[in-house]
């Protein structure tokens, strides 16, 4: 998918998850902005996955670690044709399958998350399997700047460099704000990539909201050969609303009216603004 598209479709895709959102009064608004230009990216130009190739053991594997910004994937996935998109308007409402974590009982998606730091370990043990099958399927997770403080997620990472699955990329979500405060008050993660590297794993950063540097990117994996990729991609939580980038209270806040309209607006002028370039 060209570029020029891929940028409409990531504006198009905030203002559908703040749509759902505000529905349903409840989700992860800020994280959701943060991580869907990097799912723009994997689904429309790098993954081999599709409703049509979902029950092949040939297709690529994608593993939110970050469940509880499913809502991003949601949309995605709903863009793509895995299920109608009007299904989402059942978003968190009673007796809905599609809830604040992502479940197999929707239809693209994998595997059950949300426990931060069960899906690198998850996305370890799938990467091995396609090495003993002699498979080029390749596997992908986000995870959470947050996230990296659960001890899991470093055991997976000795695992997966211990077993040289460079058919497995991690990408974190770094936007540097969690629940409660910024990843330096509460667990600082730096210097992340030495860390990363000292547990064996070849390390990049990129802009994650940069969709030809990410496509570039995930596109020329694995970064070394024998290990596995991990992708640092700077974001910012609240992407594409000013209201809500870098404001700690938009990890879980939901829109008034008055809120709703004004990002709804600011989103429709940046899609304006794309038609002049």
């Amino acid at each position: 998918m060209h570029i020029s598209e891929l940028k409409r479709k990531s504006i198009e895709s905030r203002k559908k998850i703040l749509k759902y959102i505000y529905n349903a009064k409840a989700g992860h608004t800020g994280g959701s902005l943060s991580i869907v230009d990097i799912l723009n990216v994997l689904y429309n130009n790098v993954m081999n996955i599709s409703p049509q190739n979902f029950n092949s053991n040939t297709r690529d594997r994608f593993i939110q670690s970050k469940g509880h910004c499913v809502e991003a994937l949601y949309v995605v996935l709903a863009d793509k044709g895995f299920f109608p998109e009007e299904d989402l308007f059942s978003l968190c409402q009673y007796k809905s399958p599609y809830i604040g974590h992502p479940t197999k009982s929707i239809p693209g998606i994998e595997q059950n998350t949300g426990g931060l730091g069960h899906g690198l370990s998850i996305c370890s043990g799938v990467a091995l399997a396609a090495k003993i099958d002699h498979s080029d399927v390749k596997v992908f997770t986000i995870l959470g700047d947050g996230e990296m403080a659960e001890g899991s997620n470093w055991e997976a990472m000795m695992f997966a460099a211990h077993y040289k699955l460079d058919n497995l990329a991690a990408i974190l979500d770094y936007n540097k704000l969690q629940i409660t405060a910024s990843n330096a008050d509460v667990m600082g993660l730096e210097p992340i990539d030495k860390k990363l590297e000292a547990f064996g794993w070849a390390v990049t950063h990129v802009d994650g909201h940069n969709l030809e540097e990410l496509s570039q990117t995930l596109n020329n994996l694995p970064l070394e050969s024998g290990k596995p990729s991990f992708i640092i991609a700077h974001t910012t939580k609240g992407k594409g609303v000013s209201y809500m980038e870098n404001v700690l209270k938009w990890h879980h806040g939901v829109p008034s009216e008055e809120q709703y309209d004004l990002a709804i607006k600011e989103l429709d002028i940046q899609l304006q603004e794309l038609e002049t370039i």
